[in-house]
């Protein structure tokens, strides 16, 4: 046998003859689920079921010195599971399971693989939530989440993803486990290990389980939506709701007039709830205890907003309808993209005063270059994070680079990043040294290559290795 059959051999006696997917096998998988038309170039794709499948996997790729592409829910946006004929796709799908929900130590303890969602629903039973929340719910998986450091619309009050960890357990290139899955918030006995593999998008190690921190499932939601015409207005209004709701708000989304529009206009399925013509359309939330009195509460506040002259025009969910029609606009994004030839995507953070100018900006130079016939904008404005969507007509490399110039360009001067919340995968690695000094680079380079001396895992993905 050559060197790669006696690889797949050894695969399918760890992971089961079913298990290691090649040739024909291979037709219907695919890199992303916005491309479900293009199939997988890969020599393989391999679907542990255990934390020691996994180790066994990647031990044996590792003496092998194979390259190994990482694939969870594949709703990343920065190239982050492009793969390779070259390559071996490790699928976490296969490790799905829900081990625990402690209710006592509000902890809920599950396999990579599980989806984002089904966490929401099985803490549900238990009166819990687990606040992380975004429009890939359905799909993406938590080791993903994990190895991303996802955001999502609920950051402004709980943080991101690495916030909502206590504890993981990783499997590194070599199949060594390093498992922490302890319970408890307060652990500071020297290194925190976990926080290397949050963030680091599968370079260091392939998280296998993970213990999530949850909250109680709080007694009372409400939106509004409120329109406004200057952007100061809108960092006012932010600070008025913050301290009027007394730490209950916990979401403040901000969507300008071509995503508002856009996303209640066909195709959409959703009309717009609020009338007029406004510069700045924002989206909030607040949770608490008491749905009467909280909605009575957020009332009053827009009220005395609109009097203060913050705001032009605001309207209330008044049922969990209401919500769901408010909360669809903002999270169903597939309705722009299909507005457009090409989609570009960006998630960009800087501090929440610059915002206005900078959109403002970028957004006149992307719709004045050839090429661009749409810009669309919104963002989780309260912890500083924009989005764009850029419709294009064509694949061209140099379009790219001329759109990826006009909106990474100005972050550095700014003290901004280029990524807020989507990591950098392959498609952002040459933007990495606007946001991250040669320092800090070189130091992450030390990692990969103590953790992952054969960068076998992710390879090519955050810097070129």
């Amino acid at each position: 046998m050559m060197t790669g059959e006696v690889l797949l051999e050894k695969l399918k006696s760890y992971v089961g003859q079913d298990f290691v997917l090649t040739d024909s096998d291979l037709s219907d998988r695919y890199e992303h689920i916005w491309r479900m038309d293009q199939g997988l170039q890969a020599i393989a794709v391999v679907l542990p079921s255990t934390t020691e499948e996994l180790s066994k996997v990647l031990n044996v790729c590792h003496a092998h010195d194979q390259s190994i592409v990482i694939h969870g829910g594949l709703t990343n946006l920065v190239g982050s599971t492009i793969t390779r004929k070259e390559d071996i796709v490790v699928s976490m799908e296969r490790m799905k399971n829900i081990e625990e929900v402690d209710p006592a130590s509000r902890t809920i303890t599950v396999q990579a693989g599980v989806i984002l969602q089904n966490i929401h629903e099985a803490v549900d039973e238990f009166d819990l939530m687990f606040p992380l929340n975004f429009g890939a719910k359905g799909t993406a998986q938590i080791g993903g989440i994990l190895s991303t450091n996802a955001g999502g619309l609920r950051v402004f009050k709980y943080g991101m993803t690495r916030q909502l960890v206590l504890g993981v357990e990783a499997v590194l290139a070599d199949g060594t486990i390093i498992s922490s899955m302890k319970k408890i918030i307060k652990d500071n006995s020297a290194y925190d290990l976990k926080q290397l593999f949050i963030g680091s998008e599968g370079s260091l190690g392939v998280i296998s389980r993970v213990v999530l921190k949850l909250i109680e499932k709080p007694r009372s939601r409400n939106s509004a939506l409120v329109g406004l015409n200057d952007y100061e207005n809108v960092v006012h209004l932010l600070k008025h709701m913050d301290g009027g709701l007394a730490g209950n708000l916990s979401g403040y989304e901000l969507m300008w007039p071509n995503f508002y529009h856009g996303a209640t206009s066909s195709p959409s399925l959703v009309s717009a709830p609020l009338q007029g013509n406004y510069s700045y359309y924002v989206l909030l939330e607040s949770l608490g205890a008491d749905q009467e009195g909280d909605q009575t509460k957020l009332e009053a506040l827009l009220e005395g907003a609109m009097a203060k002259g913050l705001i032009e025009d605001a309207v209330l969910a008044q049922s969990e309808s209401d919500l769901n029609w408010f909360w669809t606009i903002r999270e169903d994004v597939h309705v722009i993209k299909s507005k457009v030839t090409i989609d570009q995507h960006f998630d960009v953070s800087l501090p929440i005063p610059l915002i206005g100018d900078y959109v403002k900006d970028v957004s006149e130079r992307l719709e004045q270059l050839e090429g661009v016939e749409k810009v669309y904008q919104f963002g989780h404005i309260a912890d500083g994070n924009i989005h764009f969507i850029v419709g294009k007509l064509n694949h061209e490399d140099a379009l790219r680079e001329s759109i990826n110039n006009i909106v990474y360009g100005p972050l550095k001067e700014m003290g901004g990043s280029v990524s807020a919340e989507h990591g950098i995968g392959e498609d952002k690695k040459a933007y990495l040294e606007l946001c991250r000094s040669e320092a800090e680079i070189n130091l992450m380079k030390v990692l990969k290559k103590a953790l992952d001396p054969k960068s076998i895992l992710n390879r090519g993905k955050v810097f070129d290795h």
